[in-house]
This record gives structure tokens, C-alpha cells and sequence, in this order.
């Protein structure tokens, strides 16, 4: 399936010149799905001179042209969503809907950022004296290393991808080797939308080595990457030898407090819809449930029925809620944290266990466990799967202090209809982004990010497009 892409270099698809591949597999059956083109020092050497030709010919292209090119990469994503869901659904194991939401919303960011690249706004002062004046302007950074994650690799290869181009900068993709076949057919529409040769690039191949040699050159000049906090502190050393800008969107650990106030077969459908979507395995997902003493029991008792009724089986078949884990690494990382937790103490009340009838595949049951304490490794460690650690609070500083109490600060999940109570919640996490009363946080229009080890710099909103921007100061005498 790989055959018709490989490296794109210079707005085409060539093998590497070394003729080397690896091996993708699909999650849910364990079969190979094919070999893709792993990328050499000499592929990225190419990559990298490529993307600077592409760099002089986009930051001069104005920014109407870059917007209608930009427009047109997301009108044929929404014609193509069916081909790219195929893709998301084959490589990271989804179920189709969820793929086709996350198709189309790429459309939707690339729509967001085609716009923004019209707004990328100066400012002048007056000067001191008559005579004088003080301009202020922005420039693209220049050739930016997007390194994309394996979990929603459509969606955050389009974050990168779309704001480097709306801000003026040629961009070099990395994707995940589990991943490379939907990032591959996203940059093939970019390419038939017209983006100009060198603009986008893609190198497919080893992500430590490839990450390393980009970050070693002196032509990229920043870095965007979603992964895991480890990996991102990894990256940002090496990005400092350069003075290379960063923005990181690491791991996550996101509270989900429910108080007394609310209707909880709502909040239960929404815990659910957030939790389980990819199957756990999303940064945003909530994985510390605080409920109030008050509704814990009937909380428990809802999710227990409702996660019971979650079809599980390949991504492929009609119904499918809960497709498998995407790696057989993953699938072993929550056998253990599931151990772990049971020996630290905890009851399993649902799941715990891979689940019968499946003789291939990385699936694993929904997993909800009670008698959880803060200090369990569960509670620290991000779960990354389909796990539910319970808890009760008594009252409204105590929640908060334990929420906040954890290095991760990405998203919070809030539940209440007192609207007061809902502020000061929301006013209090220690976290980039707030979900109340709903179980949605990231939209193309709003600054998704974290802080604390979650990273900074933000993806999104009308605020993401300066972290590609330089900023220049003009003092301007009038003669």
C-alpha cells in the first residue's frame, strides 16, 4: 500500500536512495499492511535543501495566494475523508467514524489556518519626534521539523502542516514509522492542492535518527512535536545547541471532577465519549475521575452499564466502539499498569483483562477500578489506554488541591451546573486548556497546549500562528 509513496522530496515521491523499508502492521489483526520507505542521511540531506528552496519561494508568496492554496488542501481532505479514514483505521486502529471525524476535522484546521494567514497583523507607533516613527512586523521563522505522533497523526500533522504555511514557512514532516501511510496520503492532497516543490516535504523512516539529523542542521529553525514528556526533553536539548524555537505538546494526565450538582447519565455519556475515544489513547483523556462522595456509587454503577454495552472488535466492521491498542508495546504497558495498580491495592470492577474471542490483535477490555488512591502509580503514570481509576471528595478545596497535584498540566474535565462553581473550578486547574460541562476541548479555533511538563507553546486559535513568526522592529526616520 506504501508503493505509490516513499519520501517526498522537492513536491515528489521517490524511494530512499538506499532502497530501505520497514514493516507496518495493522493493530487489529496483526498482519502487515506493507513496507514503507525508510529514510537515509542522503534522503534527509536532500529533504533539508529542499525545504530551504521551498522556504524562499512561500515566504514570498503573498499571503492571499497562500490562503487560497491553503483553502483548497482542505476542500479536497473533505472529498478524500473516506481514503484517509481507510488509512487511520488500517495503521492506528480506530473504528471508521472515529477516523472520519478526524479527517474531517483536519479539514476544518487547514479552513481555520487558511484564513489566519491573512491576518497576520503589524503595528506602527509614533515616533519620539515628528520625524520618526516605529514599525512593527512579522517574517516567517523559516523551515520548520514537524514531528507527529502516532495516535492522531492526521490531526496534528495538520496543526503543524497548515499554520507553517499560513505563517509563510516551508515545513518537513516527520511521521511516526507505526503511522506513515496517513500522513503520506495528507501530504499527496497538499501537493495536488498546489503547493509549491520544497513547501512540504516528508521523510518516513527511524523518528530518533531522523529527529536528530533535522535538529542538527542549521537550516531548520524550529521544531514543533507531540510525543511523550521523556522524548520532548530529549528533543529540546538537542534543539537548544541550535537555538531552534520549540513548541511541544507532551503528555498528559487531564482530572475529570464531577460535583453534586449535576445529571449524571449525561456526564456518564460524556466521560465516556472522552475516555474511550481511540481507545484510551489520547493525550486529552481524562484518567483521574474525582466524584463527588455523594454520586460516586451511582456514577460507578452508570459507567459500569454503559462501558459494558461498548462494542469491541476491529475498526473495520459496522459498530465497532472499541478498536484495539495500536501497538503490541502499548498493549504490554497496560497489562502491567493494571497489575500494578491490583497489587498497589485497587478492586477491578469491569475489564482488567485482554478480551475472549479475539485470537490476533492488541485489544484490551475497558477497565474501571475503585478503592484508588492518589498516591497509586496510576494516578501519576499516564494510563495512555482504556483504564478508570475512580475516586470520591468531600468538598470543593479539596478536589482542587488533588486535581493540580500531578507534574502534567494539558486538560481538565468539570462538571456542575453551578455556574459560580464553574469558574472558579476552571479559573483554578493548573492546566492549557478547561473542558466544562462538555466532553470536547480541542477545536481549530481555540489555543490548545498545556503548561507545566506538558509542554508549551500553543496549537490553534489565532495565538498559534506567531510561534512561526519572527518578530522585527523598525526605527524610521523621515528625511
Amino acid at each position: 500500500m506504501y508503493e505509490k509513496f516513499g519520501q517526498f522530496i522537492d513536491g515528489k515521491w521517490q524511494s530512499s536512495s538506499g532502497g530501505e523499508t520497514y514493516e507496518v502492521t495493522n493493530p487489529a489483526t496483526e498482519e502487515l499492511i506493507g513496507k514503507a520507505s525508510k529514510a537515509n542521511k542522503e534522503d534527509i540531506n536532500l529533504c533539508l535543501k529542499s525545504a530551504a528552496k521551498g522556504f524562499e519561494i512561500w515566504k514570498n508568496t503573498s499571503p492571499w495566494e497562500r490562503s487560497k492554496i491553503i483553502r483548497k488542501i482542505s476542500e479536497l481532505i473533505r472529498k478524500k475523508n473516506e481514503t484517509l479514514s481507510k488509512w487511520l483505521t488500517l495503521e492506528v486502529g480506530k473504528p471508521l467514524s472515529e477516523s472520519l471525524g478526524e479527517a474531517n476535522g483536519a479539514a476544518d484546521i487547514f479552513e481555520w489556518s487558511s484564513e489566519e494567514a491573512k491576518r497576520i497583523y503589524g503595528e506602527t507607533l509614533q515616533g519620539r519626534s515628528p520625524d520618526t516613527r516605529i514599525h512593527v512586523y512579522y517574517q516567517p521563522v523559516g523551515v520548520v521539523a514537524a514531528l507527529v505522533p502516532w495516535n492522531f497523526p492526521i490531526t496534528l500533522a495538520s496543526r503543524k502542516i497548515s499554520t507553517a504555511l499560513s505563517a509563510g514557512c516551508s515545513v518537513i514532516v516527520k511521521p511516526d514509522v507505526i503511522t506513515p501511510g496517513a500522513v503520506m496520503e495528507l501530504v499527496d492532497i497538499c501537493n495536488e492542492a498546489g503547493v509549491p516543490p520544497g513547501v512540504i516535504n516528508l521523510l518516513s523512516g527511524d523518528p530518533a535518527y531522523i529527529s536528530d539529523q533535522l535538529l542538527s542542521s542549521d537550516i531548520i529553525k524550529k521544531v514543533s512535536i507531540t510525543g511523550s514528556t521523556r522524548v520532548g526533553k530529549l528533543i529540546l536539548k538537542k534543539a537548544a545547541e541550535k537555538v531552534q524555537r520549540v513548541t511541544m505538546e507532551l503528555s498528559g494526565h487531564s482530572p475529570f471532577i464531577v460535583f453534586d450538582d449535576v445529571n449524571l447519565d449525561k456526564v456518564t455519556d460524556m466521560a465516556i465519549f472522552a475516555k474511550f475515544r481511540n481507545n484510551g489513547q489520547v493525550c486529552i483523556s481524562p484518567s483521574r475521575f474525582y466524584i463527588h462522595e455523594s454520586k460516586k456509587e451511582d456514577f460507578t454503577n452508570l459507567m459500569i452499564e454503559k462501558t459494558k454495552k461498548l462494542k469491541i472488535g476491529n475498526g473495520m466492521d459496522n459498530g465497532t466502539v472499541l478498536g484495539p491498542l495500536t501497538t503490541k508495546k502499548r498493549l504490554e504497558e497496560i497489562e502491567n499498569l493494571v497489575d500494578i495498580t491490583k497489587k498497589e491495592g485497587a478492586k477491578i470492577l469491569l475489564g482488567g483483562k485482554r478480551p475472549s474471542g479475539f485470537n490476533k490483535g492488541y485489544f484490551y477490555e475497558p477497565t474501571i477500578f475503585d478503592d484508588v488512591k492518589d498516591s497509586f502509580t496510576i494516578m501519576n503514570q499516564e494510563p495512555f489506554g482504556p483504564l478508570v481509576p475512580i475516586l470520591s471528595f468531600k468538598d470543593f478545596d479539596e478536589v482542587v488541591k488533588r486535581a493540580n497535584n500531578n507534574d502534567l498540566g494539558l486538560a481538565s474535565y468539570v462538571y456542575t451546573n453551578n455556574l459560580e462553581k464553574a469558574h472558579r473550578v476552571s479559573e483554578m486547574m493548573e492546566t492549557g486548556t478547561v473542558a466544562v460541562n462538555t466532553p470536547v476541548v480541542a477545536l481549530p479555533e481555540a489555543p490548545f497546549g498545556g503548561i507545566k511538563q506538558t509542554g508549551y507553546g500553543r496549537e490553534g486559535g489565532s495565538m498559534a500562528i506567531k510561534d512561526y513568526l519572527n518578530i522585527k522592529y523598525t526605527h524610521l526616520g523621515i528625511q
